[in-house]
């Protein structure tokens, strides 16, 4: 099991009120563990799965890509017990990752495993601290649980196969 981060070591999670300055070092934090989760983060397009075939799979969908930042939807998707075709998104989280501050910012999370809240959208910072906090642990889980989120496999030209042109 991963030892947890310098930071989260030094914080009392269960204690005194979170601080702006305490936010915005589980954001940097945050951003850390989801780049070794993702690598090529900055220049991801598309939708990106990890498929483990002990557990659910780890799904990144890039919804905006710009120079200094990447807005992405993360989420575990189970499959349905009705439907083999249909998956269940749990946690369902959307993030803004900033790449010239390292920081991620959640700006949706949707999930039931935890008591803290079902859906979140408040700004005031305690929800912030929860919801920053939440996706915090399950990063973590993400990495110790072996996903990693990788680009498709490029071929080199010559083993591409041509595609024809409609004349």
């Amino acid at each position: 099991m991963q030892a947890p981060s310098s930071f989260l070591a030094k914080i009392d999670l269960t204690g005194a009120e979170p601080t702006v300055g305490g936010l915005m070092a589980l954001c940097e934090e945050n951003y850390s563990v989801l780049l070794r989760l993702a690598p090529d983060l900055p220049s991801a397009r598309g939708t990106l799965v990890s498929r483990r075939s002990d557990c659910a799979h780890l799904q990144l969908e890039v919804l905006e890509q710009s120079r200094y930042t990447t807005v992405l939807r993360l989420t575990h998707l189970f499959p349905a017990a009705e439907s083999a075709a249909c998956w269940l998104p749990e946690p369902d989280a959307v993030l803004k990752a900033y790449h010239d501050a390292g920081q991620v910012e959640v700006l949706d999370l949707r999930q039931t495993a935890l008591p803290i809240f079902s859906h979140y959208r408040s700004p005031a910072l305690l929800t912030k601290w929860r919801a920053n906090l939440f996706v915090s642990k399950w990063l973590g889980y993400c990495l110790r649980g072996g996903h990693r989120i990788a680009p498709p496999p490029q071929f080199p030209p010559e083993h591409r196969h041509p595609v024809p042109s409609i004349a």
